[in-house]
């Protein structure tokens, strides 16, 4: 186990529900680990059903083809969590997480006490559920994404839905730093140099611009129309 000065799960969103006393308990009974960019935190094929909760940094989930080609599910923030499928059900895990940033540091909570608290704990057990409702419709839309859209507009789709995660008030959104065409081909089952075409393309639209280190997206509201356009044509 890692030393960490002054473990604290404060910032986990999922356990908010709990009080500060709880929260300190289950973080004394955690593993702790920091992760560099790249390494692997949990495999696929490990056989582990610990829930891991991302206290510093980022993790990305991924899974891979029988070719090697990568396939990138989500991308999770500090305070995020990953791995509670595992420990509900008690299956093999669905993907791989890998740390996206140095220092990335995970706390590990096994799948017996991290059950103990939910079931012990209704504020708890809602937020479990209410997070893997999330991942089960954002799954469905994936879905009928790579199953109705073409690559262009899966990267429309992909666009969009940054795009929402960070909307100013002015019906503008600004990505930064800029998002890797790798990661969005990734993500839309597509190649770099589709997305970079896609990208060019919206820009001499006048629909993105880039600023320094980030990408502005300046008009939401025409992003929107252009995705359930295409949507709205099946």
């Amino acid at each position: 186990m890692t030393e960490i000065a002054n473990p604290s799960l404060d910032t986990v969103e999922i356990l908010k529900p709990l009080d500060a006393q709880v929260r300190a308990a289950t973080a004394r009974r955690c593993r702790w680990r920091r992760f560099d960019s790249g390494e692997q935190i949990l495999d696929q094929q490990g056989g582990t059903q610990d829930v891991c909760f991302v206290v510093r940094g980022r993790v990305r989930v991924v899974n891979h083809s029988a070719s090697g080609r990568e396939i990138s599910f989500d991308d999770i923030p500090a305070g995020g969590t990953v791995g509670e499928m595992a420990a509900v059900d008690g299956g093999p895990r669905s993907a791989s997480v890998v740390a996206l940033d140095d220092g990335t540091l995970i706390a590990f909570l096994a799948p017996k006490p991290f059950l103990e608290l939910a079931t012990g704990h209704p504020g708890l057990a809602l937020a479990v559920m209410r997070r893997l409702s999330g991942i089960a419709r954002r799954s469905t839309d994936r879905i009928m994404e790579l199953s109705t859209l073409g690559a262009n507009n899966r990267v429309h789709a992909e666009l969009l839905r940054l795009a929402r995660l960070h909307a100013k008030p002015d019906n503008t959104a600004v990505l930064e730093p800029i998002p890797l065409h790798a990661d969005i081909a990734a993500r839309v089952s597509t190649t770099r140099e589709t997305v970079a075409r896609v990208l060019g393309d919206l820009t001499r639209d006048g629909l993105l611009a880039k600023r320094g280190n980030a990408l502005v997206i300046r008009d939401l509201d025409r992003l929107e129309e252009i995705v359930e356009d295409v949507r709205g044509a099946l």
